[in-house]
């Protein structure tokens, strides 16, 4: 029997759902028993989550991770780094920004030395994270990842069942995106990027669909010639590296394809027309229970490490009330799994 892996989960901002639907994956989906999972955070603010779901606190506190592990325990890497008077459910502040911020930066040094085998990270919210000092440096966790993990070459995919989606632009405005950053060396970037994590996933031969970025992909220059100038030089020095591109793609259509299984994996140009599907797929609203269920999960590509995330924010209106879905961490954990599974075959 191979042994579970160990997968940290950081804490988030306190003063949202992380807490919460950390201790529902810990009581009742019982990820213990795929992994042994590792919170990181405050202890104090951990605990809370329990209490929001009434439930008693099922782990071990650990200050070190240099003892054995038991399968089958849930375990807090308490920082012990925030007090519950610093903060307020749903409320914006600096000390549980900062809170968020150093429960990421001590799980990162973990992954990095080896004592944890991937990240999982709760929602921090932009705002309190500025406040809290980081904000400066980094524009949200996909910059702070990078920056002290040394990345060079990364970008973000949103994984929604059989929807893989990778990024060649992200949180930039869509006029910089479309005059700054969408260029044919980040478009094939990104293409290697999405074929090495269809590879590690055991694809042997993917096959990645390129959207287009105008209408009907330009229609031959009558829309515009982007396509012609910027994509297809991406596209034909894909096939010289043997990786099987497939595009330009008019986008209303790609990911129809995608979803039925015709490509392994997209690349989007910009931040909403690959978030756009992904999270009408991925997050479905119950008019009758009023409720959301979220499945999606966020994965940073090209880190040295193994980063998996839910594919929702800190959803402060919800905080601290149990209501919260627990579904987008408990597949950001299972997909973590998966990778590691597939970076050490």
């Amino acid at each position: 029997m191979l042994p579970r892996k160990r997968i940290g989960i950081t804490m988030g901002d306190p003063a949202g759902v992380g807490s919460e639907i950390t201790a529902k994956i810990l009581t009742y989906d019982k990820i213990s028993d795929l992994c042994i999972p590792i919170v990181i955070g405050g202890a104090k603010a951990i605990r809370q989550g329990f209490e929001v779901i009434r439930a008693d606190p099922n782990f071990e506190v650990v200050h070190d991770l240099e003892g054995v592990l038991e399968p089958g325990k849930n375990y807090v890497y308490d920082l012990d780094n925030i007090s519950l008077s610093d903060y307020s459910f749903g409320q914006v502040s600096g000390e549980a920004g900062r809170a968020a911020g150093e429960s990421i930066e001590v799980a990162i040094e973990l992954a990095m030395e080896n004592k944890i085998d991937a990240i999982v990270t709760n929602p921090i919210h932009k705002e309190s994270f500025n406040l809290g000092g980081y904000g400066e440096r980094f524009p949200g966790h996909t910059e702070m990842l990078a920056a002290l993990t040394g990345a060079k070459s990364y970008c973000m995919m949103l994984v929604c069942r059989n929807l893989r989606v990778c990024h060649v632009t992200t949180h930039v405005s869509l006029l910089d995106a479309l005059t700054k950053y969408i260029t044919t060396e980040r478009i094939l970037e990104v293409i290697r990027l999405a074929d090495g994590v269809c590879r590690e996933l055991g694809i042997k031969e993917p096959l990645i669909g390129v959207a287009g970025i105008n209408p009907h992909s330009g229609e031959h220059g009558l829309f515009g010639d982007e396509e012609q100038r910027i994509i297809i030089p991406a596209l034909e020095q894909a096939a010289e590296l043997g990786i099987k591109a497939e595009g330009p793609v008019p986008a209303d259509t790609l990911f129809s394809k995608a979803k039925g299984g015709w490509y392994d994996a997209v690349v989007a140009m910009y931040h909403d027309q690959g978030h756009i599907p992904c999270k009408f797929d991925g997050f479905v609203y119950d008019q009758q229970t009023q409720r959301w269920s979220m499945t999606g999960v966020n994965v940073t590509l090209g880190l040295p490490i193994i980063r998996t995330s839910v594919d929702h924010g800190t959803a402060f209106g919800k905080a601290g009330k149990g209501t919260a879905d627990q579904r987008s961490l408990f597949e950001a954990v299972k997909f973590a799994i998966e990778l590691v599974k597939g970076a050490s075959s």
